[in-house]
C-alpha cells in the first residue's frame, strides 16, 4: 500500500460520507415531497413508493455518519455504491423514457418544465461518487478511522 493510500481513502470518506449525509438530511425532515420524487420515477409501484420515500434518508444518513467516522468503511462503501447504481439507473431511465424531473437527490423532486431537467450532470456526478465508494471497497484502511478493517491489518505481527 502506497503512502498516501489511507490520506486519499480519507477524503473519499468524507466526500461520499458527506455528500450521503447531506442527502438524507435533506430529505429527512420531509418524507412526504421524498416519496413524491420516488413517485415521479415511475418505476416503483405504488406500494412501494412511500416506504422508499420514508426509509431511504435514513439509510443515507447511517450510511453517510459510518463513512465518515470510519467505522465498517468497506460496507458502507458497498451500500452506498448500491445507491448510485440504483439512481444512476433511475435517471438514466427516466432520461430515456423522456421524463421530465428533477432527481429529488437533495430535497425536492418531482415533475419540471422540460429542457430544466439535469440527467446528464447527475449521471456524471453520481459515477464519480461510485468510483469513491469502488476505491473504498479496495482501500478500506484509513486516516482518523475509527475502526480498521479487520482482513486489511498487516499479518504475521503480534503484540508484545
Amino acid at each position: 500500500m502506497r503512502t498516501w493510500f489511507p490520506w486519499f481513502s480519507l477524503l473519499a470518506r468524507l466526500v461520499l460520507g458527506g455528500v450521503m449525509l447531506v442527502a438524507g438530511a435533506l430529505k429527512v425532515t420531509d418524507p412526504e415531497t421524498a416519496a413524491q420524487a420516488v413517485r415521479a420515477y415511475e418505476l416503483l409501484p405504488s406500494s412501494l413508493v412511500e416506504p422508499v420515500g420514508w426509509g431511504m434518508p435514513f439509510l443515507e444518513i447511517a450510511i453517510g455518519l459510518l463513512l465518515i467516522i470510519g467505522f465498517g468503511v468497506r460496507a458502507a462503501a458497498v451500500a452506498a455504491g448500491v445507491f448510485m447504481v440504483v439512481f444512476i439507473v433511475a435517471v438514466a431511465s427516466a432520461w430515456a423514457r423522456g421524463l421530465s424531473i428533477d432527481c429529488g437527490c437533495f430535497g425536492g423532486g418531482g415533475q419540471v418544465a422540460p429542457g430544466q431537467t439535469k440527467y446528464l450532470q447527475e449521471i456524471l456526478r453520481d459515477v464519480g461518487l461510485l468510483v469513491l465508494a469502488g476505491w473504498l471497497w479496495l482501500h478500506p484502511v484509513s486516516k482518523f478511522a475509527v475502526v480498521s478493517e479487520p482482513d486489511t491489518e498487516p499479518q504475521g505481527v503480534t503484540a508484545s
